[in-house]
């Protein structure tokens, strides 16, 4: 039957972001064609612990969509934008995708 998503070959990765900045490292990451679309979920409330605390902080939700080819290049990337000390930077494996929209990931990222 063949491969008919491109499993593997695909990610959609989680990035956490202080709301404010959420669209302009989204931009910055289409632009330089590290990913193909970012989608944001300005409304998340985030509970964690950090240097010994929990904190409960407004945030927003990235969730983008590349090659696995270009994870590294992307994670870099965003480690120089993102305010954090340790930003969030979760890739999950696409394992099905509409064919056409997975090749249209193809078609604008570098």
């Amino acid at each position: 039957m063949g491969d008919p998503a491109g499993e593997g070959k695909h990610l959609v990765v989680y990035i956490t972001t202080p709301r404010e900045i959420a669209a302009g490292l989204s931009r910055q990451l289409v632009e330089e064609k590290l990913v193909a679309c970012a989608n944001i979920i300005e409304q998340v409330r985030s509970i964690y612990r950090w240097k010994g605390k929990i904190c409960d902080e407004p945030e927003a939700l990235l969730v983008l969509k590349t090659r696995r080819e270009l994870f590294e290049a992307m994670r870099q990337r965003v480690v120089e934008l993102h305010p954090y000390d340790v930003p969030e930077v979760i890739a999950l494996p696409m394992v099905a995708a509409h064919m056409p929209y997975a090749a249209w990931i193809d078609e604008v990222t570098r």
